[in-house]
């Protein structure tokens, strides 16, 4: 067996020129990734030079300006398609892009939506409700939850400030995700963008050792995917000597080699760690604890902008790399998304908390992306684009919104706490309530658009995708009971305690709940324009 290995990997190593070749890098395209990685790295001198009274000022300034200014940067290289092209890396003789990094049409799509929703989750998380530093964190990460050290720690005005660089750590991450162009790059970007978020998880100011908990659950389970995709890294590797997407992709048609049997395993270990990613089933176990546990403004963030990062990723791998091989592996995929969109319906019936309950709706949204994904054509690509601008848009807004509705000095994520709400704080829950049937897919708001979006494609490719799409149709009717059944609450059930209430937050979250809700309508009533951009920028660089 090593002889008949040592003969199929003998040509691939002699093939491989013996000289160095510089890679090509084209900063204007990477601009918005350093930006964020340079202001993430003045947030850490912040931290070590800024006096504690000035630092929550300054770096949540920073941060803003910071991703605002990537933002921009983003909408030039998108109207320079000079800029459009791979950005470390060569063009093979036969046209094929083979690079670390990819900036084209999607790539550009997803990181300006990434921006926005950063920009809207940072505004949440920097909320104060009048203390010292944001509200969601607690002042001293560190300290023993009910510690002295820590209620020390709260009577000296500290704050967890050093969140904003680890954001913006976190987004530069995402950034580099949807555009990585081989293995190890997307690798790399998932690392910079998930260690972040565990210790994000783990600084929620109440509920401390729930918190903890869930911060530890997402880095044990998130290390285990992670070791997950590198080793199907390495199997992709031997079959085809190469760890470029567009390497792969060719690799695939010529197969008969000795190595041919590493490519479906391969396949599904670097699957396997980015489904993990979108919490798909059998992946999803963490969903829940860690949006309950996690400081709500940051789930928020984790359901919008890590979904988005990811499933850009997943595109990039299905449609640049392993297409080829789709007959393989598309079916135990769509088996994924069927029992993704089945399981995060069903659970989410049985939920009494706020929070794991919009956590078992992201696990049976991400099964309709998926139904999307596995359209294979453009329209797909387009669909899944613009349902993760939709669904991102109205989660930040979501958790927003729970994260203001307090019973005393915690937050009221009981069901039961939700009674009556609409007729004490009615523009917050109504506001609430139309995210909710946003959610669910309720026409005139941008989930019924969305869900028409990935589902047409799917039903016109027949087959599986048919069956997708009429089980897709039966777990969002599911869903519509969960989310009426909250808006009954609100409004046809009396209060059983009056001490729960609409804290009044400031600008900031004011606005992020406002900039979502009113996308999320107009999207609904005139999606044409997102669409149309969405379509656009569906064709990968290969």
């Amino acid at each position: 067996m090593s002889a008949v290995m040592a003969s199929a990997i003998a040509p691939a190593i002699a093939a491989r020129p013996s000289e160095f070749t510089a890679a090509t890098l084209d900063y204007g395209a990477l601009s918005p990734l350093l930006i964020v990685l340079g202001m993430a790295i003045v947030g850490v001198l912040v931290e070590a030079f800024v006096p504690r009274t000035s630092r929550y000022a300054v770096q949540l300034t920073l941060t803003l300006v910071g991703l605002v200014a990537a933002f921009g940067m983003v909408v030039w290289v998108a109207l320079n398609p000079v800029h459009q092209v791979q950005t470390a890396g060569l063009v093979t003789s036969g046209g094929l892009v083979t690079g670390s990094v990819v900036i084209d049409k999607p790539a550009l799509f997803l990181q300006g939506a990434l921006l926005v929703f950063a920009v809207l989750g940072v505004l949440s998380m920097g909320e104060r409700l009048g203390g010292v530093g944001a509200d969601a964190f607690t002042p001293m990460g560190a300290a023993t939850p009910g510690s002295g050290q820590e209620a020390m720690a709260l009577r000296a005005g500290a704050m967890t400030s050093e969140v904003f660089p680890l954001i913006l750590f976190s987004v530069a991450g995402m950034l580099l995700f949807p555009a990585a162009g081989d293995l190890l790059t997307m690798f790399i970007a998932l690392e910079v963008l998930s260690l972040p978020l565990y210790i994000l998880t783990g600084l929620a100011r109440r509920r401390r050792l729930l918190s903890q908990e869930a911060s530890l659950k997402y880095f044990l389970l998130g290390a285990f995917s992670s070791a997950f995709f590198l080793f199907g890294t390495a199997l992709l590797f031997g079959y085809s000597g190469s760890v470029y997407l567009t390497d792969i992709a060719v690799a695939i048609p010529q197969g008969g080699s000795a190595l041919s049997g590493l490519l479906v395993p391969g396949v599904i270990l670097v699957a396997s760690g980015l489904l993990f990613k979108v919490g798909a089933v059998p992946f999803h176990s963490w969903t829940p604890d860690v949006y309950q546990g996690a400081p709500t403004p940051v789930t928020g963030f984790m359901a919008a902008a890590t979904k988005l990062a990811a499933f850009g990723a997943i595109l990039r791998l299905v449609y640049v790399g392993i297409e080829a091989d789709r007959w393989d592996w598309a079916p135990a995929v769509a088996i994924i998304a069927i029992l993704t969109m089945v399981v995060g319906a069903v659970l989410s019936v049985t939920q009494t908390d706020v929070k794991r309950l919009l956590a078992y709706s992201s696990i049976a949204h991400a099964g309709f992306i998926l139904v999307g994904v596995l359209a294979f054509d453009r329209a797909g690509v387009s669909g899944v684009m613009f349902y993760l601008v939709c669904y991102g848009l109205t989660t930040i807004a979501a958790f927003a919104i729970v994260g203001l509705v307090r019973d005393g000095g915690s937050e009221a994520t009981h069901l039961s706490q939700w009674a009556g709400l609409g007729k004490r704080h009615p523009l917050t829950a109504g506001t609430f309530a139309f995210l909710l049937l946003a959610f669910a897919g309720i026409p005139l708001t941008s989930g019924f658009t969305a869900k028409f979006a990935v589902f047409e494609p799917a039903l016109r490719s027949g087959g599986m995708g048919t069956v997708m799409v009429v089980i897709g149709l039966l777990s969002s009717a599911v869903t519509v009971f969960v989310y009426v059944r909250i808006i009954v609450l609100m409004y046809f059930t009396p209060a059983q305690n009056d001490s729960v209430a609409v804290v009044s937050s400031s600008w900031m979250t004011k606005t992020a709940i406002g900039v979502g809700a009113v996308l999320t309508l107009v999207l609904g009533v005139a999606p044409s324009a997102l669409l149309q951009l969405a379509g656009d920028a569906s064709q990968f660089l290969r």
